[in-house]
């Protein structure tokens, strides 16, 4: 079994968080909540751009999405918001390596 997503695995699981932050965004979330996400520039159409890059982003929203899911509606514990965070920070070092 092995223990990293490829590329294309990555693109697609970005997608899937595009989809969910527009639904967000749609439904009266403010997208406030993702700049920092849409600042990056980094969307799964960008095929050209890193697999490192697109985790780094995937993460940050990721994280940005669960920052809302939180505060709003208390879906999701504070604790994982953090841990996501958290782990998109490690990610962002990884694309300077």
């Amino acid at each position: 079994m092995r223990g990293e997503m490829y590329k294309d695995e990555l693109i697609y699981l970005h997608q899937f968080f595009i989809y969910l932050m527009r639904f967000l965004v749609d439904n009266g979330v403010s997208s406030e909540y993702f700049r920092e996400y849409t600042e990056l520039g980094i969307s799964p159409h960008h095929i050209h751009r890193t697999k490192a890059e697109h985790k780094y982003a995937l993460f940050l929203l990721a994280s940005e999405i669960s920052d809302v899911l939180a505060e709003n509606n208390e879906i999701i514990p504070r604790g994982i918001a953090k841990k996501l965070k958290e782990i998109a920070e490690r990610a962002k070092e990884d694309i300077s390596k």
